[in-house]
Formats: structure tokens, C-alpha cells, sequence
């Protein structure tokens, strides 16, 4: 088959909330909070942020810090992400500093050492870590989104909780927890935090909820002692409000992009229906016979985390990939089949075509066939005639243009920029 089917340009739209203006939501609510009125002037506030790609966050940890100074105490932050940035201090650094959040940049102190306390032991006769800078402190607040986790379904996904277990144990409370698979996240979790929410000074968490199109939908203060009720109610929010693909099956989904800036999964799980962790029934939905993954988002600094959700891959993307953050990531995190070398080939076009040859629809003109940038931006994708078929009576979706061919430069590659001019891929190129 030399076949490529033609595709047409579709977007999903989606009535949801937004945030107007994030940094006055979120210092209307630190200031309606019950933290409020418990903040004594002169105490210090240690401020915990994690590593993923936040809508905003640069506005929103300056609230928060705005907050804290106008009460009259003194804020600093701490890096709450695990093993992520090599599971170093300056790897860490580095990662909050490209989303703004540095000490020039915020004019207070951000903390990434690596150090930890022993604050306790769970009911699993496990101890407790916690970042030594966060237990020295006399409060402890989070930044912290809330969304359905790439790794596990259970009460308590990715949130507040997660960041207190895993971002703020650091490399040893993650890799603790990692170690007993699935069951250190969804169950041992939860009463980890138990031991913290008696022994820390963690006193509230600033939840974010995302819409569809990754905008700041919701911003709320949760107070601890609130936390474990509020949390999962938080989250089924998150979960009906996140993007999704428009198709319930597909032959063949092209990302252009993997990356830990998009997913901390690399292909986010949630959007392209395969969990591939290892033990777990797949339910596929959607249902992809097949996935090729194109390129390595810088972002992801080598880390080709869940390139193994992918089928087929090219050279480029596995010549991206830093052995050392990939290897450290993945092993801490003990899941391994994402993480397999996928099939590779020299140029997009020759993935493709392997890919289309390969994906159980020897009729080219009935393969339903789709491309997107990356698995978080879903707002445009490119698709063929068969798969339009299957969904153009949906509300959301609307056709843009004609069915085009599928264009490639002189190396074979396809124009990403061209495809999605307001992608995170196209906005990085412009700077």
C-alpha cells in the first residue's frame, strides 16, 4: 500500500467553564480560605510545585506567593516532582525554571534539594518520607492540579494527595511507592497521606481543574482537614471535563509529539484508550488499532517516557532520547512496557506507510485514519474521509476545508506547524 488517505482539518468545540483572570481567582481564593485566617505574620510558608505543564502557572504561584507576603509571612518554594528532572537538584531547578517558577524570576527562594525526613510509618509498616525544607517550615501549602492519573484508576489520582505522597516524599517516598506497582499508588497512597496530614505542617492545596482545551476551568482552596473527602469530588470534575478524542475506534492515529510536557505518560492513556501497564486488563477506549509516534518534544529533555504506547516510531524520535532521564524515570516508576523501543523508520512518511499497511484495513479509502500533535492539545486534529463518516453527526465536531492530500518536505516529513499553527510545536518554533 503507497496509499496515504487524503485528510481534512476538524475541530471539537466544548461549553465549559473557564477562568477569566487566574491570578485574581487564585488570590480571591487563598484570601477567602480558612488558611487565611491561621497565617500569623513572620512565619515561613513553604510552597510546593510540581514539574507538570499547568495552564497559567507562573500567574498562579504568584498569587499564591502575593498572598502569603500580604499576611506578612515569608514563602519560599519547595519542588514537589518525585524522581522527574533526573531526580536531582539541578534537574529539578531546571524544570521549574522553564515554567517560570525561578528565583529571579519570583524574587523569593525556590528549594529543590533532594533531601528527606522520616516523619513517620503507614499502616503497610512502610516509613514515611517528606522533604526535609517543607517539614522545616512552619506551614506547608501545594499548587496542585487535579486530573485523572496516566498509571491507575483509584479514589485519589493525580492531585493534592499524589503531590504530598510521591512530589514531596521526592525520589525515595515515589520509588517507595512505585515499587509495590499499582497497588503503591491507588492503595498505599492514601494511607501515607494519612501519616502526613497528622505529622506535616501541611495545612491547605490550591486544586486546579483544566478544561478541554487545557485553560484553567476551576480553582479552589482545600483545606486539610476537608482534603479526603473534597479531593475525589474535585477529580470526577477534572475527569468529565478533560479532552478527548471525537471517535469511539480508529485504524491508525498519528501523534506528532510525545512528551512529559504533555503527559506524564508521554501519550496520555486517558485520550488514546491503552493503559499498557503490566498485570492490568486493557479496556481500549477508544479502540486504535494502531499509533505512530513521530517526535520527542524538547521539553521532555530526552525522557521518551511512553513511547512504548506507540506502534511505530521514527529514527529521529529514538535518536532524541537521553538514556540517563529515561532509564532513572521509568525505573523509579517501575512500569516498563510503556517504555519499549516501538518499531522505528528513517522519515515520517515511511512510518506512516508502515503504519497504514499494518493496521488491519487493506482498503485504503475505508481506513479511518487521524492526526494530532500531541495527546494533551485535541482541540484540531486532521483526519480521513472514512473516519469523518463515522463522526460528522456528532455536535461537537465541525469540517474546516476539503479532504487535501497529506503533503511531506524533502526529507519525507510532515509540517507539523503547517497542520497545527496554534500546537504547542508551532508556538515553540516562533520564539
Amino acid at each position: 500500500m503507497n496509499k496515504i488517505p487524503q485528510i481534512a482539518h476538524i475541530s471539537q468545540t466544548h461549553k465549559q467553564p473557564e477562568v477569566v483572570d487566574p491570578y485574581l481567582a487564585v488570590l480571591d481564593a487563598w484570601n477567602g480560605s480558612d488558611f487565611a485566617k491561621r497565617l500569623q505574620p513572620g512565619k515561613t510558608v513553604a510552597i510546593g510545585v510540581g514539574s507538570r505543564g499547568i495552564a497559567n502557572i507562573g500567574l498562579i504561584v504568584k498569587a499564591t506567593i502575593a498572598f502569603v507576603q500580604k499576611k506578612g509571612a515569608i514563602p519560599f518554594v519547595v519542588a514537589s516532582m518525585g524522581s522527574h528532572g533526573g531526580a536531582n537538584a539541578n534537574g529539578q531547578r531546571e524544570l521549574l525554571a522553564e515554567y517560570g517558577i525561578s528565583e529571579k524570576e519570583l524574587g523569593i527562594p525556590v528549594k529543590t534539594d533532594m533531601e528527606v525526613e522520616v516523619i513517620g510509618t503507614n499502616s503497610w509498616g512502610e516509613p514515611v518520607y517528606w522533604d526535609k525544607n517543607a517539614f522545616r517550615a512552619d506551614h506547608v501549602i501545594t499548587v496542585s492540579r487535579i486530573k485523572p492519573h496516566t498509571d491507575f484508576r483509584g479514589k485519589y489520582e493525580s492531585g493534592i494527595v499524589k503531590m504530598l505522597v510521591i512530589g514531596l516524599g521526592k525520589r525515595e517516598g515515589a520509588s517507595q511507592h512505585h515499587v509495590w506497582g499499582i497497588a503503591g499508588l491507588r492503595d498505599m497512597m492514601p494511607k501515607t497521606v494519612e501519616v502526613i496530614l497528622e505529622k506535616s505542617p501541611f495545612e491547605a492545596g490550591l486544586a486546579i481543574v483544566e478544561n478541554a482545551k487545557e485553560n484553567t476551568a476551576l480553582v479552589e482552596i482545600v483545606d486539610k482537614k476537608d482534603l479526603l473527602q473534597r479531593e475525589p469530588e474535585i477529580l470526577d470534575l477534572a475527569r468529565a471535563w478533560m479532552a478527548r478524542l471525537p471517535f469511539d475506534q480508529c485504524d491508525l492515529l498519528i501523534v506528532g509529539e510525545v512528551g512529559k510536557n504533555y503527559s506524564g505518560a508521554g501519550i496520555d492513556p486517558n485520550v488514546v484508550g491503552r493503559l499498557l501497564m503490566e498485570t492490568v486488563t486493557e479496556e481500549f477506549k477508544p479502540c486504535i488499532t494502531r499509533i505512530c509516534a513521530l517526535d520527542l518534544a524538547p521539553e521532555s529533555h530526552g525522557n521518551a517516557t511512553g513511547v512504548g504506547i506507540s506502534d511505530l516510531t521514527t529514527d529521529r524520535l529514538i535518536a532524541g532520547i537521553d538514556p540517563i532521564p529515561f532509564r532513572m524515570n521509568n525505573l523509579t516508576a517501575r512500569f516498563l512496557w510503556r517504555s519499549k523501543l516501538p518499531l522505528s523508520f528513517p522519515n515520517d512518511k515511511e512510518c506512516i506507510q508502515a503504519s497504514l499497511e499494518s493496521c488491519w484495513r487493506p482498503r485504503w479509502n475505508e481506513i479511518r485514519m487521524a492526526i494530532i500533535p500531541n495527546s494533551l492539545e485535541l482541540e484540531n486534529l486532521w483526519i480521513s474521509k472514512a473516519l469523518w463518516e463515522n463522526i460528522k453527526t456528532r455536535p461537537e465536531v465541525k469540517l474546516h476545508g476539503n479532504f487535501v492530500d497529506l503533503g511531506f518536505d524533502p526529507e519525507n516529513n510532515i509540517d507539523q506547524k503547517y497542520l497545527f499553527p496554534h500546537a504547542h510545536c508551532s508556538k515553540r518554533a516562533k520564539h
